[in-house]
């Protein structure tokens, strides 16, 4: 492993943990703040939306503009959502915040990060490690983000314990993310010109950054978006408002549920670059996706916390084998100068379409009648994903299954 891989794995693993210690508390910080859940269901669309604007440009820019410079950017409006969430009550200083910063309520990746860290990888590793690759590069992220959720449920519980209102307590957290920010941006600072592409001096005629791309890309975005948008219905944090409102979960035991649901995640990531060397990577994506989404449904259908746990457990164990192989597949069928661009606009169809769900789920969950409803909704929607998926792209294959 170079130096700018181990760099870009340490991002990785700096970022996630930081997405991972605000998930947990992040729903609570804002119903502790006064917000109700359509509020909130508001500020967290608004989040994802104003991601998918802010990292479309860096994202389709990175190519050309440098990609080292364009994550610097991303770092510091990390820093800044975090200060503002810190800092303010104010349910309109918090939607600005949240519209122009970077704040994760899932858990996961969110602004321009991964798309421009996936075309630099690409750039520095051969088509055979890319995705072996690109499972170790998730497998890191799923601990991070364990670990983060972890630390960040029972820091918050404890913070309680010792006296603090649960306001300050969940400040604290935000404060971490701030931070965490301010590390990136340093560790983004070192990585060398080795990540950017080598420029064509052939004039080429770019839309979004895509040249001879665009016609794949743009289908696998609208299917990607579909899958984000049943995605956002069940994002990490409104995952734990649903155990805390059904079961009356207490913070430090869902940093532990998560926990335990994104090692397992990451465990799930590093076997499909083996599934996948064997049966092909669209195939790996679809038919470890497919079991994971029915199991996602069967959540709300169990009768005690215990089961509801186990099920969610299983879930988790196999539901993100469809991520390096979606990641790695999207980079290889692109041509290198298109990579960042590619990247950036799957990315940003898929912050689209989990934008547009979270507040759906918000009114959803302020329904008694239609608790339970987004999980339904989301697993079902994930699988015409996956069928779709799977007839269109089956025969487009990427050079090392050629």
């Amino acid at each position: 492993m170079n130096r700018d891989i181990f760099l870009l794995f340490a991002t990785r693993i700096v970022r996630l943990f930081a997405y991972g210690f605000l998930s947990v508390v992040l729903v609570l910080y804002l119903s502790e703040a006064g917000l109700s859940e359509s509020q909130i269901g508001l500020i967290l669309t608004l989040t994802l939306a104003g991601d998918a604007v802010i990292s479309l440009w860096l994202t389709t820019s990175a190519d050309h503009l440098g990609r080292r410079k364009l994550l610097i950017v991303g770092g510091m409006l990390m820093v800044l959502s975090g200060i503002v969430f810190l800092l303010t009550r104010n349910p309109i200083f918090l939607t600005i915040a949240a519209a122009i910063g970077v704040l994760s309520p899932s858990g996961n990746e969110i602004g321009p990060f991964l798309s421009i860290e996936q075309a630099g990888l690409s750039q520095l590793v051969c088509d055979e490690q890319r995705t072996k690759v690109f499972a170790w590069y998730n497998l890191a992220g799923s601990f991070a983000t364990a670990t983060g959720a972890l630390a960040g449920g029972w820091l918050a519980q404890a913070l309680q314990v010792s006296g603090w209102t649960a306001l300050h307590a969940y400040q604290v957290i935000l404060g971490g993310y701030a931070l965490a920010g301010l590390a990136l941006v340093l560790l983004f600072l070192s990585i060398s010109p080795a990540v950017e592409v080598t420029q064509s001096k052939a004039p080429v005629s770019h839309t979004l950054g895509l040249h001879q791309s665009r016609p794949i890309i743009l289908k696998l975005s609208a299917l990607f978006a579909l899958d984000a948008f049943a995605g956002g219905l069940i994002v990490q944090s409104m995952i734990a408002y649903w155990f805390y409102i059904r079961f009356g979960v207490e913070t430090g035991l869902l940093g532990s549920i998560f926990f335990g649901a994104n090692i397992l995640a990451g465990i799930s990531a590093l076997l499909a670059a083996r599934i996948a060397r064997r049966f092909g990577l669209i195939n790996t994506m679809v038919f470890t996706h497919i079991p994971s989404n029915l199991l996602l449904m069967l959540v709300p259908l169990m009768p005690s916390l215990p089961w509801a746990i186990g099920v969610l457990l299983a879930r988790f164990s196999i539901s993100q084998m469809d991520v390096p192989t979606r990641q790695s597949y999207t980079m290889a069928v692109v041509h290198p100068d298109e990579r960042s661009a590619a990247a950036g606009v799957t990315g940003i169809a898929r912050s689209i379409g989990a934008a547009l769900s979270p507040s759906l789920a918000g009114i959803f969950f302020g329904i008694p009648v239609l608790f339970n409803l987004p999980f339904f909704l989301s697993g079902g929607l994930k699988i015409i994903y996956d069928l779709a998926l799977w007839g269109e792209f089956r025969k487009v294959r990427p050079p090392e299954e050629k």
